[in-house]
């Protein structure tokens, strides 16, 4: 899946969201429960944060959960804190009764 010159991979076998720059993988982890996806984890290099790939990477992702009309729990609370500074846009993604 590719969301603007980023790549992502939906590995479904070890369910989570994979970003592979130049051999660097970051990876957001997730369990799939009906019509919601709860983000677990984020794992990303120090080499990538510095790069500022956070951002981008989360904002793919959501982008990709969005056109699957799927609902997102933010377990972690570094994708928490993402949805939270971006609730305008992503508020929609979250299912009923959840508040970030």
């Amino acid at each position: 899946m590719t969301e603007g010159s980023l790549e992502i991979k939906d590995n479904e076998f070890l369910r989570q969201f994979e970003l592979d720059i130049e051999g660097d993988i970051a990876k957001i982890e997730y369990a799939q429960q009906e019509r919601k996806i709860f983000l677990t984890k984020l794992v990303m290099s120090d080499a990538l944060r510095e790069k500022e790939m956070v951002e981008p990477f989360l904002k793919a992702v959501f982008d990709i959960i969005a056109e699957r009309n799927t609902r997102i729990v933010p377990s972690s609370p570094e994708i928490a804190k993402f949805m939270k500074k971006h609730k305008r846009k992503y508020r929609d993604l979250l299912p009923i009764g959840i508040n970030i």
